[in-house]
C-alpha cells in the first residue's frame, strides 16, 4: 500500500493542523497538503496526508474512513499516483496517427430520399 492518503468530503473550516492532529493518532505524519482554491484561498474539500510508513497509512485508512471531522464524515482512501497532463488541443487528441482523407462519394441527384415515398402535393389524392 502507498503511504499517501486522499482525504475527501472536508468541511471548509478544517485546517492542516486539524488533519495533522487527527492522523497523528494513528502514527507519524510526514506531510499534510490541504488543497486550496487559487483565487479565494478557501478549501476545495479534499487533502492529501502522507504517513511515515505504508503500515501506518493502512491503519489510518482503517481507523478514520467515515470518521466525523468538522461536522462531516470524511472519506479516506489510498491516493492514486499523479497522471501526466493531457496535451493541448493544438497537439491533437493523442489517439494515434490521423485517418487518411476520404473525399465524399457523389450521389445521384435524381433520387432525393431513397427510403421515403414521394410526397404528393395537393389535397389527399
Amino acid at each position: 500500500m502507498n503511504s499517501r492518503l486522499y482525504i475527501g468530503n472536508l468541511s471548509p473550516d478544517v485546517t492542516e493542523a486539524d488533519l495533522r492532529a487527527l492522523f497523528s493518532k494513528a502514527g507519524a505524519v510526514t506531510e499534510v497538503q490541504l488543497m486550496l482554491h487559487a483565487a479565494t484561498q478557501q478549501s476545495r474539500g479534499f487533502a492529501f496526508v502522507t504517513m511515515a510508513t505504508p503500515e501506518l497509512a493502512a491503519a489510518a485508512l482503517r481507523d478514520f474512513h467515515c470518521c466525523s471531522l468538522g461536522g462531516r464524515y470524511i472519506t479516506v482512501t489510498e491516493a492514486r499516483p499523479p497522471q501526466e497532463p493531457k496535451g493541448l488541443m493544438s497537439e491533437g487528441f493523442g489517439i494515434g496517427t490521423p485517418a487518411p482523407f476520404r473525399p465524399a462519394i457523389p450521389r445521384d441527384k435524381t433520387r432525393r430520399h431513397s427510403n421515403h415515398p414521394r410526397r404528393r402535393r395537393g389535397r389527399g389524392r
